[in-house]
């Protein structure tokens, strides 16, 4: 079914440019191109198009303030941020008029859902990630009653929940009782993709890829629980021509270089640093296979999808969330989580055989484009759901 063209408030509070900003951007772009008038609210300012941009001073600014000050003050500064946000959220509703408000879930951000409480308009909530767990685990939580209760409160009282993965439903429906309003949605791809063969072509010559190299490729913040460094001690288990490329940047790029260099690969191991996300796209088909070496439990990884619409075989972690898009020897390949001889023998059975590569492959483009799994998928299934909870609020 096609909704009619909806009036959307597009309410976040993110300031990092990494790929929470890309699944921002390419939502918004999917949704304005079916027709919708999208309005965006977050910390930058408000706009009706503008997503993905770069965050400024924004994202050092937070950086610097939750290094200098406790982590307590910090999350309460965090809630204190809701009184000018909902003043805010209040007048741009007022002034777009939208017919729901989606809103990207952030833990203490309740501006949304004080404005639904009150003034009744259905409220869309995106779940990336069960916040308040995470930021525990990484000893980033202090107001820890305060943060369960506001979780539950976003979960329990918007009116459409939509978590990225089966795994992460789980953790929302013990929450909220209910399937009603319980929605998996999860990442997507762009399969408008503008990649020229000029473009591949200078990403090959930039770092001497051959066509007689086989190209292993990762995309993404380079982190040590990444599990990037495998794929450089397993190059020294498989075929000479056999390179990697990393696309992107972080802090584990240091000891990545050291261990290429203390290895004798420094030749094989190539960084493209940061790379702005829609040159990306150009980086991928130089890869033969495409690597997703860890995932989170909960997560739908963003660049997961990237490399099946570009058709690459890909190398990921056997885990629940993962076999909710992949299942192995069909669309991918799937190794032990944590058993990097398991991700080197994965790695050597796509070396060692072409048809395999390009099967899997073709495997996992079709799995993007039937299933589908696209972010213009997502956008219809959105506007579907705020337009039934539009009918279910007529008087």
């Amino acid at each position: 079914m096609e909704p009619r063209a909806l009036r959307i408030l597009y309410h976040h509070r993110i300031a990092a440019s990494d790929g929470m900003r890309v699944h921002i951007a390419e939502l918004i772009r999917a949704l304005t191109d079916q027709g919708h008038v999208v309005h965006i609210v977050g910390p930058e300012g408000n706009t009706s198009r503008r997503a993905g941009t770069k965050s400024g001073w924004l994202e050092p600014t937070a950086d610097l303030v939750r290094k200098i000050l406790p982590g307590a003050v910090t999350e309460a500064l965090e809630l204190l941020y809701n009184i000018p946000a909902y003043f805010r959220l209040k007048k741009e509703i007022e002034s777009f008029k939208p017919d729901v408000i989606y809103e990207r879930f952030n833990l203490y951000l309740l501006a949304g859902i004080i404005y639904r409480q009150r003034h009744g308009l259905p409220l869309l909530l995106e779940i990336n990630s069960p916040l308040a767990a995470e930021r525990a685990k990484f000893g980033q939580l202090h107001l820890k009653s305060i943060a369960a209760r506001c979780e539950s409160l976003l979960w329990t009282r918007s009116d459409a929940a939509l978590p990225v993965t089966a795994v992460l439903a789980k953790d929302v429906l013990a929450v909220r009782n209910t399937q009603k309003g319980l929605h998996v949605i999860p990442n997507g791809a762009n399969l408008d993709l503008g990649v020229s063969a000029a473009a591949v072509s200078a990403i090959r010559q930039r770092f001497n890829l051959t066509p007689d190299k086989l190209v292993l490729g990762f995309v993404g913040f380079i982190r040590d629980w990444h599990g990037v460094g495998w794929a450089i001690d397993a190059l020294t288990d498989l075929p000479e021509q056999t390179n990697l490329l990393i696309v992107g940047d972080g802090p584990a790029r240091p000891s990545l270089e050291a261990r290429a260099k203390e290895l004798g690969l420094q030749d094989r191991v190539h960084f493209a640093g940061v790379v702005p996300h829609q040159d990306v796209a150009a980086h991928i088909p130089c890869f033969d296979v495409a690597l997703q070496t860890a995932s989170v439990a909960y997560a739908s990884p963003l660049k997961l999808f990237e490399y099946m619409a570009h058709a690459r075989a890909v190398v990921a972690p056997d885990q629940p969330n993962i076999r909710e898009v992949l299942v192995n020897g069909e669309n991918a390949l799937l190794f032990e989580p944590g058993d990097t001889a398991s991700f080197t023998q994965a790695l050597k059975s796509l070396c060692a055989d072409q048809d395999l590569r390009h099967r899997l492959g073709a495997n996992a483009l079709a799995t993007i484009t039937d299933t589908p799994l696209t972010w213009a998928h997502n956008a219809t299934r959105i506007a579907n759901i705020a337009s039934e909870l539009m009918a279910d609020a007529a008087p």
